[in-house]
């Protein structure tokens, strides 16, 4: 059975997951506090989960380490509305290439990447991390 329920609601989320840019990403630190960040992200549909390269340096990369349960969430339209909240468990991606083999992700990011000044190979090494949240709830309305 999907996370992602069969309904109009369920028609959006998979919309937004599967053409926005950007999510905010929740990682929980060592004491407590939640550290949202905005980040570039893949969808997997697959197998239901999301993709995130990150900057070795990141601290989200030693949050999950040990507090694997984190939240993604886009932002609400105008009104507050078009909420889409998910939950899931994020773990080191041992099995996905470098950014500069994943061409389903360079597709999506390559005019961002150029946008900050980078480029696939600089991306690659600047942001070796992969993470993947495998998503076990949404929801939102």
């Amino acid at each position: 059975m999907s996370i992602v329920p069969d309904s109009g609601y369920g028609r959006r989320v998979r919309d937004r997951l599967e053409h926005e840019t950007l999510v905010w990403f929740t990682t929980v630190s060592a004491d407590g506090t939640p550290q949202p960040n905005p980040v570039w992200f893949l969808w997997e549909p697959d197998t239901e989960s999301i993709l995130i390269y990150n900057a070795t340096h990141a601290k989200r990369i030693g949050h999950v380490a040990v507090r694997p349960r984190v939240a993604l969430n886009f932002e609400a339209d105008e009104h507050g509305g078009d909420v889409v909240v998910l939950t899931g468990v994020a773990e080191q991606a041992l099995d996905v290439p470098p950014a500069t083999g994943h061409e389903t992700y360079l597709a999506k990011y390559a005019a961002a990447i150029e946008r900050i000044g980078s480029d696939r190979e600089k991306f690659a090494r600047d942001y070796s991390v992969p993470l993947r949240i495998r998503l076990t709830t949404v929801r939102g309305f």
